[in-house]
């Protein structure tokens, strides 16, 4: 079978978009990176991928757009309905006494990989409707592409998008408008939309909750074990760290807390 790229070239995109990022490709994998290289090689006009390699190593901007290419930005609003249940019933009720005992009036999180920004207003939603009013909320949603950060700020989405909104939520969060459903102000606001390589330090300290739900799936171990120790520095003396279902700190050297809620696992960093 003939190969889009050779043995060398393959292990030299490889090793660029992992020393970019961390995302890890595979043998596996492989004939994702290829498909999405002749992508870009079609869109900017060159003919081989030896030309493109030298323009992604000399044009910062391209090799942003490749990262951008090569992600997979699959998501939908309530994901992972057990997430959202263990944040409601176990989470939220555990920060406000935390918080109040404290005296601090903010919850601060985190959405890392957030797409296009179904995660971070889903998070938004149910801490406006189970915090009380007293405590404020601060969601910093961060993402490798740039096209889903673009649509996550403008926060319309077509009818077939909202399928996981509850009914309550959707009334009352949302506005109807031509072929679909635009995410109201009191909800946009609470919500900051920032451009972020999960490699490099964010400088985000003193979070409550982190959401980084199936990214560091694409992560080899030295790189997951890289963000997870960012996460750690990242985060409050009395936190949480959401990851995907298909994700585990098992056997990873970490100082997470594992906690297995009625709902479902999530992981802790915890001192009175």
């Amino acid at each position: 079978m003939d190969r889009f790229l050779d043995e060398q070239s393959f292990k030299q995109f490889r090793d660029l978009i992992y020393d970019e990022s961390g995302i890890h490709f595979s043998e596996s994998n492989r004939s994702i990176l290829e498909s999405r290289l002749k992508e870009r090689l079609r869109k900017t006009q060159i003919e081989t991928p030896q030309e493109y390699q030298r323009l992604i190593i000399s044009d910062k901007a391209e090799m942003k757009t490749l990262l951008d290419t090569v992600t997979t930005n699959l998501t939908r609003f309530f994901r992972n309905t057990m997430h959202f249940n263990t944040l409601e019933n176990y989470v939220i009720p555990e920060l406000i006494e935390w918080k109040q005992s404290k005296k601090q009036n903010t919850v601060r999180v985190w959405s890392a990989g957030c797409s296009t920004g179904e995660e971070p207003y889903s998070i938004a939603m149910v801490m406006k409707d189970k915090l009380p009013a007293s405590i404020g909320i601060e969601v910093t949603a961060s993402d490798l592409s740039l096209k889903s950060l673009m649509t996550a700020k403008e926060g319309f989405y077509p009818e077939n998008k909202v399928n996981g909104v509850p009914e309550k939520y959707l009334q009352r969060y949302f506005e109807k408008k031509n072929n679909g459903y635009q995410v109201k102000d009191e909800i946009k606001k609470l919500v900051k939309f920032d451009y972020h390589n999960l490699k490099n330090d964010s400088g985000q300290r003193n979070l409550d909750i982190i959401f980084c739900r199936n990214v560091i799936i694409y992560f080899d171990e030295v790189a997951q074990k890289n963000v997870i120790g960012k996460f750690y520095e990242a985060l409050n003396n009395h936190s949480y760290l959401f990851i995907g279902h298909s994700e585990s700190l098992f056997g990873m050297k970490t100082k997470f807390e594992f906690l297995k809620t009625d709902w479902a696992v999530i992981y802790r960093k915890f001192f009175d």
